[in-house]
C-alpha cells in the first residue's frame, strides 16, 4: 500500500553492546521510503547510532545510513576481538551471551569498586575514540539534514546538556557514553561530563520544542519492567541501573500524558507537548539479558541483536504502522496511575 510521506523523530536509548538491537531497528525503518527522519535524540550507544546514521544519511541517503551503521558495528566487533572480556568456554558451549562467568569481567567489577578509572586507566584510553574518528565525518555531520540531540551529564551540576549537530565531536559522543566506573570524565568546554543516561535516556524535550514532526518513535534498550525480585548482588545492581536510566525518560513521558489532559490550546508550549504522538518499538529480549552482556561485542552476538531489532521493527510496522501520523500507539495514561 502506498503511504503518504511522514516526518518522524527517533528517540534512542543507550545500553552498550545492546545498542546493536537499535541498529537492527534503524536498518529496517530506513527501508521505509515514506518515513523521513526529522531528528534523533540519542544517549550513550543511542548517541553513537544517531551520529553514524545522520552522517551516513548526509553522504548517501537512507542506503548510505544503513551502510554506515553496518561498518560502524563491524568495527566495534573487530576492536573487541582482543578484549579481555570474553565469554567462558562453558557459556560458548551452552549458547549463553553473558560474561557473568568471565574471570576478567568479575575481576574488573571488583577492581572498579576499589579503584577509579583515574587509578586503573590514567591515560583514559578508549577504543571507541579511533572508531568514531574513522567512521564519522564530523564536518559533514554539521550539515546533515537529520538534526541530532546528544545528551551528556554535567558532573559538577548533575544536569544534562544537549549537544546539537554543530557542537558534536568525538568527545561529545564519548561523554554521552562515559560510565564513571570505567572511564574518566570527558572534559568539554572546561566542564566534566559522564554518561547521558543519568540525566536523559534519551532526552525528549528538544524533539518536541525544535522539530516539525508530531510523531516520535522510541527505541528502548533498558527494560521498564522486569519480572521477579532481584536477589543476587549483580542482579540488584543491574536493576538499579535500569531504574535510574529510565527515570528521566518516564518523567518526560508522564509530562506528555498529563499535558494531553490539561493543556490549554492557547498555551503554545503546552499544546506542543500535548499533540506529540508517541510510539515504541517492542523489545522483550532485553529483559532476558543481564548487565554483563552489554560488554559483549562478539560479532555473533551483535548480529543476533541486529536480527532481533529488525524483527521487532517489522512487528511494530505491521501492528502500529497505520497509527503513525494519526495517534499514539502506546497508552501514556498508564504512566499517570499512582501519580
Amino acid at each position: 500500500m502506498e503511504r503518504s510521506p511522514l516526518l518522524v523523530d527517533l528517540a534512542l536509548q543507550g545500553g552498550g553492546a545492546h545498542g546493536a538491537f537499535t541498529w537492527g531497528v534503524l536498518d529496517r525503518l530506513l527501508e521505509e521510503s515514506w518515513l523521513t527522519i526529522d531528528g534523533i535524540s540519542g544517549t550513550s550507544a543511542g548517541a553513537m547510532n544517531a551520529a553514524v546514521l545522520a552522517d551516513g544519511y548526509a553522504a548517501g541517503g537512507a542506503e548510505g545510513a544503513r551502510s554506515a551503521l553496518d561498518r560502524y558495528w563491524r568495527a566495534v566487533s573487530e576492536a573487541a576481538r582482543f578484549s579481555p572480556f570474553q565469554r567462558s568456554p562453558l557459556d560458548r558451549l551452552m549458547g549463553r551471551w553473558t560474561l557473568d562467568n568471565s574471570p576478567m569481567f568479575w575481576g574488573m567489577d571488583m577492581m572498579s569498586r576499589m579503584f577509579s578509572p583515574y587509578d586503573l586507566n590514567p591515560a583514559n584510553l578508549n577504543p571507541l575514540r579511533e572508531i568514531l574518528d574513522a567512521h564519522i565525518d564530523f564536518e559533514r555531520l554539521k550539515g546533515s539534514p537529520i538534526r541530532l540531540f546528544i545528551t551528556a551529564t554535567n558532573v559538577r551540576t548533575g544536569r544534562g546538556r544537549v549537544f546539537r549537530n554543530a557542537e558534536i565531536t568525538p568527545e561529545v559522543l564519548l561523554a554521552s557514553a562515559c560510565l564513571p566506573t570505567l572511564f574518566q570524565a570527558i572534559e568539554i568546554d572546561g566542564e566534566p561530563y559522564w554518561d547521558g543516561g543519568y540525566s536523559g535516556n534519551p532526552t525528549m524535550t528538544p524533539l518536541v520544542r525544535e522539530l516539525s514532526s508530531d510523531d516520535t518513535i522510541l527505541i528502548p534498550i533498558n527494560p521498564v519492567e522486569r519480572p521477579g525480585t532481584p536477589k543476587s548482588a549483580a542482579d540488584i545492581m543491574n536493576r538499579l541501573n535500569e531504574v535510574s536510566f529510565n527515570a528521566v525518560l518516564l518523567k518526560e513521558l508522564r509530562m506528555i500524558a498529563l499535558l494531553r489532559k490539561v493543556a490549554d490550546p492557547g498555551n503554545s508550549e503546552g499544546a506542543e507537548w500535548a499533540k506529540m504522538r508517541i510510539h515504541m518499538v517492542p523489545n522483550s529480549l532485553m529483559a532476558t539479558l543481564g548487565y554483563s552482556s552489554k560488554l559483549n561485542a562478539e560479532w555473533d552476538f551483535l548480529s543476533m541483536l541486529k536480527a532481533e531489532g529488525r524483527a521487532s521493527a517489522e512487528a511494530f510496522l505491521e501492528k502500529d504502522g497505520d497509527k503513525l501520523g494519526v495517534q499514539s500507539s502506546i497508552d501514556l495514561d498508564v504512566l499517570l496511575e499512582g501519580v
